[in-house]
């Protein structure tokens, strides 16, 4: 993905939101839904306006450290080499963002569903978007598995990012079991657990890469 085409997209999509928030603000309640528990549950609520517009507001936010990541970076050069691959990543969190502002604003128009059923898909598409990332991910300060000894060293960058990317792939297809599990702990420990798992063994792996290379 060209940095010209997700420059057009990325705002375009912030402006998407808040224009759909500004037209549908007259009709919909004064307090929305917020929050949702792990059985798909609202057990959240706020004022409309929050409802509305902070994720609108976070997103622009978003796009700012978007553009300004690759131009701070230390390391700005390695960014360029996977620039393609940034780009993409970007794209795919803001999409992953918009689907979750659709499905709040759809519950507080009063269709109900299980909102956590609902988004297992995303998130395991997302997890999978990850995974490909880490895969071609070169060293930096902002974008991947950020350890002391991932960041010291190009070669335990490389290694620990390709076992991530592999491992958060892994992680993406188990966490769609979710969608045929009922009851608040086993879809949560669908989603989580294979993430932190995921987390653990790299930081661990890093460290033990680190410690060969300086053999």
């Amino acid at each position: 993905m060209s940095s010209k085409i997700t420059n057009f997209i990325l705002p375009g999509v912030v402006l998407l939101v808040v224009l759909a928030g500004a037209i549908t603000y007259p009709i919909l309640p004064d307090q929305v839904a917020s929050h949702w528990n792990a059985a798909g549950e609202a057990d959240g609520y706020m004022d409309k306006f929050w409802g509305i517009f902070l994720l609108p507001l976070v997103m622009a936010g978003m796009y700012l450290f978007y553009f300004i990541i690759p131009k701070i970076d230390p390391l700005k050069k390695n960014i360029e080499s996977f620039r393609p691959t940034y780009n993409t990543f970007w794209l795919w969190m803001f999409v992953f963002l918009l689907y979750i502002f659709g499905l709040s604003m759809v519950w507080n128009f009063g269709y109900r569903f299980n909102f956590t059923m609902a988004i297992v898909p995303a998130i395991a598409a997302f997890l999978y978007i990850i995974g490909v990332v880490l895969e071609k991910s070169k060293r930096n300060w902002f974008v991947g598995i950020r350890t002391p000894w991932t960041l010291s060293n190009d070669v335990v960058w490389d290694k620990t990012h390709k076992l991530g990317g592999r491992l958060f792939k892994v992680a993406a297809v188990i966490s769609l079991l979710g969608l045929f599990l009922r009851g608040e702990l086993p879809v949560l420990a669908v989603l989580a657990a294979p993430v932190a798992i995921v987390a653990v063994v790299t930081i661990v792996y890093s460290y033990v890469e680190f410690r060969k290379n300086s053999d």
